[in-house]
């Protein structure tokens, strides 16, 4: 069966579902990697994507917005002039209760029998005002860290908004 769509699963229903040496065939996160670019740099800027309501967001759909705000990131700026940080991670077990809907299909269902449903991925569970990305950069590559930012925000299911915080050092230099 394909994948459902990110909708299906933005709500929070219940209790969180995590406690993974009770269930088996979870399937891994997608997710590889969660700090890229440069970390040890040393960056005045923190540009952050930031969840306007509680919800959940798939393991595929954070990875698929890291690699677009990386890819932007390192096609416009290089990769030492930035740090990209991924801030939550896909705990919650998700599960189906896979129904044929197709002709036919009333012959082979078995309706309502053992509905829990089986493990399909993971997701990670945000609140209002929760980190979900955070870009660390220099000064003149703000514009650019908000739109790798805004294109990343497309893949997630979640409303966000993106907030630019300055750190001390940033604010003692001046812009040139």
């Amino acid at each position: 069966m394909p994948l459902r769509p990110g909708r299906c699963y933005r709500r929070i229903k219940g209790p969180p579902y995590t406690r993974r040496e009770y269930i088996s065939g979870v399937p891994p996160p997608k997710i590889a990697i969660f700090d890229m670019g440069n970390p040890k740099g040393d960056f005045p800027v923190h540009v952050k994507l930031i969840a306007k309501e509680m919800g959940q967001i798939r393991h595929n759909a954070l990875e698929a917005a890291r690699v677009s705000a990386n890819k932007n990131m390192e096609k416009r700026v290089g990769r030492s002039n930035y740090h990209l940080k991924i801030k939550v991670y896909p705990h919650h077990v998700l599960r189906e209760n896979k129904m044929m809907a197709f002709a036919g299909a009333d012959r082979l269902q078995d309706g309502m029998r053992l509905a829990f449903g089986k493990p399909i991925g993971t997701a990670a569970r945000v609140r209002p005002g929760q980190t979900i990305i955070m870009i660390r950069t220099k000064l003149e590559y703000i514009e650019y860290a908000k739109k790798a930012l805004k294109i990343a925000a497309s893949k997630i299911s979640v409303p966000t908004k993106i907030v630019i915080e300055y750190t001390p050092q940033a604010q003692v230099q001046p812009i040139s």
